[in-house]
């Protein structure tokens, strides 16, 4: 299997996971139909999700689809793939400026990891998009 080939595959795994998760993790009674959620804010998540996902379906034609221009192509798709990554990571960072959580008492739970010190909690959405993350940069660097 070639460098480019695997960069691909790696690149299409975190779009298309992109583009799916939220619509499995997002349409339902912890965010769009949560019962404690604004209209707006489901408004809002809705949006996104669909948002996601036709971003997703676009990046993912950018990196099959045959023809001319497959390296600027991969890279434009890579920067599609990097721009939700980066936007949770920035929501992530500053949300000592906007009072925001990782998740509440109705939506999914931290993992609860017991270690030597005690016991550590880990945001499951902050986890996968920091591996993601660190895939995609491993992708650009493979391409």
């Amino acid at each position: 299997m070639s460098a480019p080939f695997l960069a691909k595959v790696t690149l299409t795994a975190i779009a298309a996971g992109q583009g799916l998760a939220p619509l499995f993790i997002d349409l339902n009674r912890t965010h769009a139909t949560h019962p404690q959620w604004t209209g707006h804010a489901r408004f809002h998540v809705v949006w996104q999700t669909f948002a996601a996902t036709l971003s997703a379906a676009v990046t993912l034609a950018l990196i099959w689809w045959s023809g001319h221009a497959e390296n600027q192509r991969f890279y434009l798709a890579a920067v599609l793939t990097a721009i939700p990554l980066a936007g949770f990571l920035i929501a992530l960072w500053s949300r000592p400026l906007y009072g925001g959580t990782l998740h509440d008492p109705h939506g999914i739970p931290p993992l609860r990891i017991r270690t030597r010190a005690g016991v550590v909690e880990l945001d499951l959405n902050a986890a996968i998009v920091t591996l993601a993350a660190i895939l995609l940069t491993g992708a650009v660097i493979l391409f």
